[in-house]
């Protein structure tokens, strides 16, 4: 017992870099629980922890029938693992390809595209007098708010809003919560704003706007079903009447995306023509 804490103090110093190569492992490792946590690879993940608990029992116990047919089947598993779980496998590599460190060199185009299809929407909804709510998330998150909508989690499209924001559609009320490029969740419930200088002019979309804002630094856009009026709450404050034009200038600069033109003639067209 002695040799071995001797032995054991007697190990070379730990180097950052060792900190560092640990922290790497563990964060892989707790992405990818968070990554299969409610889906089938967790009863995969616990059968190969069973598996390799009775290979290591087996060798111990000097089980060898039991030893050699794990150690033959091993090879084979690959295999299975990726003919039966390539979907899930699509959706981790999709997952760690909207890391943070690598979603950093298409940011701009990706929200610059998702701003104007955005903006589309918004357009073709102020057109036709459908109100709608959209908040879009920024350095504060908006989890809570997320897990009391309906989880989407997809790509901003101006066809997906409009079809959310029709008045026959079941997620028409309550608020679309946008995170970077994709719409994180639908009918989401907000604060409303409980200032008294507030005008009584303002419905329920416009109160949940300016209360959500005043207590985050999120956007939320804002379409009014009596009017048409397209405004954009920031920082508990409200602009109102805003062009699309002007709409699209202002989130590029709140986002801090640089634009590479004017605006696109296609999706300007599919909105005049909705």
């Amino acid at each position: 017992m002695r040799e071995w804490l001797q032995t054991a103090l007697q190990r070379p110093p730990i180097e950052w870099w060792d900190l560092l190569d640990v922290a790497i492992v563990a964060v892989f490792f707790y992405q990818l629980l968070l990554l299969i946590r409610g889906t089938r690879a967790v009863q995969m993940a616990v059968g190969a922890g069973f598996v390799t608990a009775l290979f290591f029992a087996s060798r111990y116990l000097e089980l060898e029938a039991v030893n050699w047919l794990i150690r033959n089947a091993a090879a084979y598993v690959v295999f299975a693992v990726i003919v039966l779980f390539q979907a899930d496998i699509r959706r981790a590599l999709a997952h760690f390809g909207r890391a943070p460190f690598l979603r950093w060199f298409s940011r701009q185009t990706g929200a610059e595209d998702a701003i104007e299809e955005l903006v589309v929407a918004v357009a073709n909804l102020s057109s036709h007098r459908i109100g709608a709510l959209i908040v879009i998330e920024r350095q504060i998150g908006l989890r809570n708010y997320i897990e009391g909508g309906i989880p989407l989690d997809a790509l901003i499209t101006y066809d997906l809003l409009a079809s959310i924001f029709q008045t026959t559609s079941p997620l028409h009320d309550g608020a679309v919560i946008v995170q970077g490029e994709r719409i994180a969740a639908a009918a989401c419930f907000l604060p409303l704003s409980v200032d008294q200088k507030v005008s009584r002019q303002l419905g329920t979309r416009h109160r949940a706007a300016l209360g959500l804002t005043e207590e985050n630094d999120a956007l939320a856009v804002v379409v009014s079903e009596e009017t048409g009026v397209v405004s954009l709450a920031i920082n508990g404050r409200l602009e109102r009447e805003l062009t699309p034009d002007t709409l699209r200038l202002r989130l590029g600069a709140l986002l801090g995306v640089r634009r590479r033109r004017a605006a696109r003639p296609a999706a300007d067209a599919r909105s005049t023509a909705a």
